[in-house]
């Protein structure tokens, strides 16, 4: 099993009396609701980069998938949210045909620098 971005994340409780919630919850016949505090991911400094990682290169194309990537370069699609955080692009629609897209690795030190190992 991948290890998550979620894995060092805050659980909150979202139990609020607002309106716009209440209608929510009722209709999920639920008194609250869990949510995940906002991850706050470390960027590698230029000196981790050099000293940790070895770069690989794409270019994004038609049919180019962060979790398609994830699994040629880290033989896991659930690690497509590393190659988004990376490139500082969260959404494959960030990049046009001939974009170049960045990928780290190894995996292990991409983990150890965000903290997840």
């Amino acid at each position: 099993m991948a290890i998550s971005r979620y894995d060092l994340r805050t659980v909150l409780k979202n139990a609020t009396t607002d309106y716009s919630y209440s209608k929510i919850f009722m209709n999920r016949g639920v008194g609250l609701i869990n949510q995940f505090d906002t991850a706050e991911l470390k960027y590698p400094s230029p000196e981790d980069i050099a000293e940790e990682f070895t770069l690989e290169t794409e270019i994004w194309a038609i049919g180019t998938k962060y979790f398609k990537l994830a699994n040629e370069y880290y033989n896991d699609p659930e690690y497509w949210w590393i190659i988004a955080w990376f490139n500082m692009r969260p959404l494959e629609t960030d990049f046009s045909p001939g974009d170049v897209v960045t990928i780290p690795t190894p995996l292990e030190s991409v983990l150890d620098i965000l903290g997840l190992t």
